[in-house]
């Protein structure tokens, strides 16, 4: 029989206390009265979705502004030519550079967490295919990436933009919605917006049940089951 200690008994009480689907605004109480950890713990979000991301009418991939921020500080590099370097410095990109900061991620420097680059530069870039595509940063038109208008791109990955696709077994998606010590109003502002663009992205071919279960978790903590109608409620009242 499986021994607990303190910590995982109280989780434990929590999984029990909350087998019903929740409201987002109950789910994230749960959360919060959790036991608590030395660190501050990410809120995410995980949805089942009933498509079928094989095939290419329903592979979904997009980026959603979280207008509460991420509540983590994201390092963005942006690799361009001529002017757009300097507008990359301007607005307030972490790293800048056309051949020479390929070459440096080609010997491994990966101390970014976005990676931009103007159209004319993806070729430079192609060649580090196998380096940046398992990590998740080779830049792609589908999440904004590859833009000649970096500026914009350098603020909103600032401000709080996160891409987003389902994965391809399961159709799963997930993100980060916030921090655990964000107030309730701006996490619930995050997760209505991910509501309203998992919605905006439904594939026409899809039938049935497109959202099929949502979980709200914390890194340490327990993953709550939420109540998908009150959830589109949340999504409605927030537009209104």
């Amino acid at each position: 029989m499986a021994k607990y200690n303190k910590r995982q008994k109280a989780l434990q009480k929590v999984y029990a206390e909350n087998r019903t689907p929740l409201s987002a605004e109950d789910a994230l109480k749960a959360l919060k009265e959790a036991p608590k950890v030395k660190f501050d713990q990410t809120v995410e979000i995980h949805f089942r979705l009933g498509v079928n991301p094989k095939m290419n009418d329903q592979q979904i991939r997009s980026t959603v502004n979280l207008p509460g921020g991420t509540g983590k500080e994201v390092r963005v590099a942006v690799v361009a030519k001529g002017d757009k370097v300097k507008e990359a410095q301007d607005a307030g990109a972490d790293i800048f550079g056309a051949e020479e900061l390929v070459a440096k991620i080609g010997e491994g420097f990966l101390e970014f967490d976005k990676l931009v680059a103007t159209p004319d530069a993806m070729l430079m870039l192609s060649k580090l295919g196998k380096v940046l595509g398992p990590k998740g940063l080779m830049p792609n038109p589908k999440d904004g990436t590859v833009t000649f208008d970096v500026a914009k791109i350098v603020n909103e990955l600032k401000a709080g933009k996160v891409a987003f696709r389902a994965e391809k077994d399961g159709g799963l998606v997930q993100m980060a919605v916030g921090k655990l010590s964000f107030d309730d109003s701006r996490l619930l502002k995050n997760i209505a917006a991910v509501v309203d663009q998992i919605n905006k992205v439904k594939p026409a071919t899809v039938k049935g049940v497109y959202i099929k279960s949502v979980y709200l978790s914390s890194t340490m903590g327990p993953g709550v089951k939420l109540d998908i109608g009150k959830l589109q409620d949340l999504h409605k009242n927030a537009a209104a």
